[in-house]
């Protein structure tokens, strides 16, 4: 019954999306027009920062909201140990469902990845200070932001194990797979060199 309540707590959270909701605000259809993505950086790109950043914050703490909740039901109801932590492992895994397939845009949302980092500051600090400080520092390194996003997932999965074992981790992995799934087109352009770069969404929103 919890692992439902927590499907179900993490889908609907992962549904309400920045993007979506900025675009009504904007009157833009933010999912089709840029890059093709309901995400923070296509908004940023088509409204630039400061809508980016909004949309981004509603992405990051839609997750974070989602495990303090679903926390909170399972500690009242004595839930701990390893129960404790798949429980919120598994309302991350619908959090990003619900954000790259939500019902309220005919199941094609977004990426995950603001979701993703909402989800690393509810579960634990230390994981999460890992895996922001390795997104931004292989995002700036390289100049792509889905490189940095392939490496904090990989940080993610390997900080999981550390901390919490090979259950919580098969979550992880399934992740991982979805978001090199959902990124495919990101690293094809970036083959062909056509993927936006940092550096030029920089120039762009500061000029």
């Amino acid at each position: 019954m919890y692992f439902l309540i927590a499907g179900i707590i993490g889908y609907l959270f992962g549904c309400l999306h920045g993007s979506q909701l900025v675009g009504k605000i904007k009157n833009v259809d933010i999912k089709n027009s840029g890059v093709k993505n309901a995400g923070a950086s296509n908004t940023t790109i088509i409204l630039g920062w400061k809508y980016g950043i909004l949309v981004a914050l509603i992405d990051i703490f839609k997750a974070t909201l989602a495990i303090l909740l679903v926390l909170f039901i399972i500690t009242e109801n004595g839930i701990t140990g390893d129960w404790k932590y798949l429980l919120i492992y598994t309302t991350v895994f619908f959090v990003i469902i619900g954000h790259n397939y939500p019902i309220t845009m005919k199941f094609s949302g977004g990426k995950g990845t603001a979701s993703l980092v909402g989800a690393l500051i509810a579960i634990d600090w230390k994981i999460a200070l890992i895996g922001i400080a390795i997104l931004l520092i292989f995002t700036f390194a390289t100049d792509y932001l889905v490189i940095g996003v392939l490496c904090m997932y990989l940080s993610f999965l390997i900080t999981t194990f550390l901390f919490f074992g090979i259950e919580p981790t098969w979550i992880v992995i399934l992740l991982s797979v979805l978001s090199i799934m959902k990124h495919m087109e990101n690293y094809k352009r970036i083959m062909r060199k056509e993927e936006t770069k940092l550096s030029s969404m920089i120039r762009k929103n500061v000029s």
